[in-house]
Parts: structure tokens; C-alpha cells; sequence
């Protein structure tokens, strides 16, 4: 082990990468894992979420100025690390964690409208899934309860179009500014209702939202590698040291002490 983690010592950085935060453990705290998208392999793991705890490894990162890509979640830490650290690469949003906050954010609304609504559970399921995959009969019937919420019954709209837009993927360049304007008018659309502050958000992570509509690559594969970490410390039983670590291409290995 200590002659494969000498040999990758010296590695430079993938172009395309993939960062994200997991739990280590109560003792350490949070982590971050860097996987190169591109080959599907772990790059490091680095205790540590924040700039300062992070600096002294990134600033020794080889090769961080060939990183074209890095994708992420919609953390302001980490896109502030990135626009330091990582100068020539583009941010681009991760699809499910921007699908999953608009999602949030809808839920929270509907909340507000009628919160007896919002408990049952057949209407959470409808209103969770996309309107192209309801049944002719889920749509009747949804749209019959929207009927008595006018207010609803928009944004519920404005949702639908907004994740057309959201599930867009590998545009060309003149596609993509063809398709811009109409989002941002959405956007607007969305900063004059009740949803103002999820408006703000979108109009934030701007960018990094339509770099979606070109790139392919999500942070699925760095979620897989932690659920794999999370699935090895379930099954350590008792033990009460644990250490996990995943380098480069290995399989994550497990330690005890």
C-alpha cells in the first residue's frame, strides 16, 4: 500500500472532476472526495470541507490549472474553492442535486397554499413526478386539485416547464443560446410569484446550470464511491477505529486499528 500510495503521489489532475463531501466519522468530521469523471476512478480523498482546511493540499495540487471541468453541487464553499484553486475550469452544476432543490422548493410552496394537501401522500407522489410521466387518469386527476389552487396551479406549471429545461443535455453552442432566452424568462417568471427566492438561486448558479445543457457528466459516480465507503463502515460491526481509503483506481481498503 505504501508503494501504491508513493506512486501516486506524483499524478496530475484529471480534466474532468468530480468533487463532493461525505461523512468520515464523528472523530474526523467531513470529507471530500475528487474523482476523475472522465475514467470513472477515485483521485483523493481529503479530510476536510472547508478553504482553510483544504489549503495547504490544493495549493500542492499538481496540474490544477489543466482542469477544464469540475462538477459539483450547489455549494458556495466549493465554488469559491474551485474559482481559486482550479483557475481555467468551467463549473457545472450537478442535475440532480439542481432538480432536487427545485423540488424543495416547491414542496415548501405547496406547504404554504394548503398544508393539509401536502400530507397526503398519493398527491406527494403526483406532484414529485414529472407531468409526461403521470397516466391520462393521474393527470385528470391532479389537475382537478390544482383546479381549487389557482396560485398552485402556476407555479405547478412553471415547475413543469422549468424541468424541461433542467433535464436538457449535450446542446451545441448555437442550440444552447437559442434555448437562453426562454429560460431566463422563466426565471423571471418565477421572480415576480411566490418562488422569488428559488428564482435567486437559478439566477446564481446561472452558469453552472446551463453548462448542463453541454455537458454530459454528472457527480453520480462520486455519490457511488461514497455509498460504497458508507456500505464498508456498516459492515465493520464493532470496531472502533475505522479507516477507509480510496486510491486512484483501487477499491476502497479498510484498516482497523
Amino acid at each position: 500500500m505504501k508503494q501504491r500510495v508513493s506512486e501516486l503521489s506524483g499524478r496530475s489532475c484529471p480534466q474532468v472532476l468530480g468533487i463532493d463531501e461525505h461523512f468520515f466519522s464523528r472523530k474526523k468530521g467531513y470529507a471530500t472526495t475528487l474523482v476523475d469523471l472522465k475514467h470513472h476512478k477515485v483521485f483523493d480523498v481529503v479530510l476536510g470541507r472547508s478553504e482553510p482546511s483544504l489549503r495547504r493540499y490544493l495549493s500542492r495540487l499538481q496540474g490544477r490549472e489543466q482542469v477544464k471541468v469540475v462538477v459539483m453541487d450547489m455549494s458556495d464553499t466549493y465554488r469559491q474553492i474551485v474559482r481559486k484553486y482550479f483557475p481555467n475550469a468551467k463549473i457545472v452544476a450537478d442535475r440532480f442535486h439542481v432538480v432536487r432543490l427545485v423540488n424543495h422548493h416547491f414542496l415548501k410552496l405547496w406547504q404554504q397554499q394548503d398544508p393539509e394537501g401536502r400530507k397526503h401522500r398519493g398527491l406527494l407522489s403526483l406532484m414529485r413526478r414529472h407531468r409526461w410521466n403521470l397516466t391520462q387518469d393521474q393527470q385528470i386527476r391532479l389537475m382537478q386539485y390544482l383546479e381549487r389552487y389557482p396560485v398552485l396551479r402556476a407555479l405547478y406549471q412553471a415547475k413543469q416547464r422549468l424541468m424541461h429545461f433542467l433535464l436538457l443535455k449535450t446542446l451545441n453552442a448555437k442550440r444552447a443560446r437559442k434555448m437562453l432566452p426562454r429560460f431566463l424568462a422563466l426565471i423571471e417568471q418565477f421572480a415576480n410569484s411566490p418562488a422569488k427566492a428559488l428564482a435567486n438561486t437559478l439566477t446564481s448558479w446561472l452558469e453552472p446550470i446551463v453548462g448542463m445543457w453541454r455537458f454530459s457528466k454528472s457527480n453520480g459516480i462520486t455519490e457511488g464511491f461514497h455509498t460504497k465507503m458508507e456500505m464498508i463502515s456498516r459492515r465493520a460491526f464493532g470496531f472502533r477505529n475505522l479507516r477507509i481509503t480510496a486510491c486512484g483506481s483501487w477499491p476502497c481498503a479498510v484498516g482497523t486499528v
